[in-house]
């Protein structure tokens, strides 16, 4: 049940307020499917509200000084959308042996407080302490992989999918599919029976293409995690050849029909409700994860990364922004994971992440917007380890690798530091190993560079 429209209007004058005094701030986590968003928000709430001390956040100003009093969730307005699971994720982290958070399945929100102690400006005339209001939005990756649909019509869709699924990469697992859509008429009349047996062999090419492939950029995002959509006619769509002669009432059409119809119904209100009002925006990447996956999916999840970028506002901020039409101001791309390889080579993977977005990061710098970017680890997995072999000491990490039982030292390879061609693409690739979380006993997490990035994103609201 949504709250009343007097609610609304209260809890508005209540932002705007809080904007007039630059105490709140809505936080875009983006990152595609698998980059680690759930694990980076458990993590974020985790290290504000129970470990936040100078020995563990060193770089998070606030906290180094003594300033910080404390931060827990708050109850959120919206009581129509589902509260982020923090205890069941947080329980994930803890249970033995411990297990990565469940990836998000639906929009979740959560609200945090944050009670400091100002030491100058307006908000330290007011009293001895203020609270920072942080709003966070928790969304599946696989819906932001929609939003560039916005910008097609349907047989430019359609061009750029069957495009996709003819890659070595893709076109083993949509064989069904592509054998059904040679035999398809689609200037016959309308078959309701055939468009949804073929839009089910293209749902069934996306699912086995995300399992083996790991492919990120997979349209529309709702066949794969469809939510309150499940079974509706409007997900019964999927790419075809456009005929060469226009009749009336074709399955052409109808498709057409119900593409537009999702991106009005279903990516418009998705793009408009949650990605319009961000002040502040972290980018996560799972780098390892696609230089292991080859120089196609690699090269596919970069060219996505840039591409969603367009649909996010950006501008330097100031009052009358902040009031009336909130732009990103400050944006900070993360490559995730960094502890599952040495320390000697966090730079290297801080470097290729900027490689792939360094023409959009100048753009955004040249009009105001504050970009950085960093190697972290939100939640570690893995510990550093030090092994001399024949006089030579190398930097190797230990920890448990996902889904197994022994525990190993491991020598990761070292990353590019810009974007490889598929001539400089290794021959035997970059083999990383996926880790399941470090076990913690004491209910406490591990992190690298949480504060770093706290600091980046927070920090001059808090002075």
């Amino acid at each position: 049940m949504s709250y009343s429209r007097l609610d609304k209007l209260k809890d508005r004058a209540k932002k705007t307020l809080k904007r007039t005094l630059d105490s709140h701030i809505t936080l875009a986590v983006t990152g595609l499917s698998g980059s680690g968003k759930t694990a980076f928000i458990t993590a974020l709430v985790h290290q504000l509200s129970e470990q936040a001390s100078e020995q563990n956040m060193p770089f998070f100003r606030v906290v180094r000084e003594g300033r910080h009093i404390a931060t827990q969730p708050v109850p959120q307005k919206a009581l129509n959308i589902p509260t982020f699971a923090y205890r069941q994720a947080m329980a994930a982290l803890n249970q033995q042996p411990p297990a990565w958070p469940e990836s998000t399945q639906r929009i979740n929100t959560l609200r945090l407080a944050m009670r400091y102690r100002p030491k100058q400006g307006l908000r330290a005339q007011f009293g001895d302490s203020a609270t920072l209001t942080i709003d966070l939005i928790d969304y599946p990756g696989e819906w932001l992989m929609d939003l560039p649909m916005l910008n097609m019509d349907y047989p430019t869709w359609c061009e750029r999918q069957l495009t996709m699924l003819n890659k070595a990469a893709r076109s083993e697992h949509a064989q069904d599919f592509m054998t059904a859509l040679h035999e398809f008429d689609a200037n016959a009349e309308v078959d309701e029976v055939r468009l949804k047996e073929l839009s089910e062999l293209y749902k069934k090419a996306l699912v086995n293409i995300k399992a083996h492939a790991h492919a990120a950029n997979l349209q529309p995002g709702r066949m794969l995690i469809p939510g309150e959509l499940e079974g509706a006619p409007l997900l019964s769509f999927f790419p075809c050849h456009a005929p060469k002669q226009g009749e009336q009432h074709t399955q052409y059409q109808q498709l057409e029909a119900r593409f537009e119809a999702y991106k009005a119904q279903v990516v418009k209100p998705f793009y408009k409700d949650y990605f319009c009002h961000f002040d502040r925006q972290v980018v996560l990447v799972d780098l390892l994860r696609a230089l292991k996956l080859g120089p196609d999916i690699f090269d596919e999840q970069a060219e996505a990364i840039t591409e969603l970028l367009s649909f996010f506002d950006y501008g330097k901020s100031n009052v009358l922004r902040r009031l009336f039409s909130p732009n990103i101001d400050k944006l900070l791309f993360i490559a995730n994971k960094a502890d599952q390889v040495g320390a000697n080579y966090h730079q290297d993977l801080a470097l290729l992440l900027h490689d792939i977005v360094k023409e959009k990061a100048n753009s955004l710098t040249f009009s105001g917007v504050e970009v950085d970017t960093m190697a972290m680890a939100a939640v570690c997995a893995t510990q550093g380890k030090q092994v001399v072999e024949k006089g030579q000491s190398l930097h190797c990490v230990y920890g448990k690798p996902l889904h197994e039982s022994q525990w190993l030292t491991y020598l990761p390879p070292q990353p590019p530091r810009h974007r490889l061609t598929a001539q400089q693409w290794p021959q035997q690739g970059f083999d990383y190993i996926d880790f399941a979380p470090w076990p913690h006993s004491d209910g406490r997490l591990r992190h690298m560079r949480m504060d770093h990035a706290l600091e980046f994103l927070l920090g001059d609201k808090l002075t």
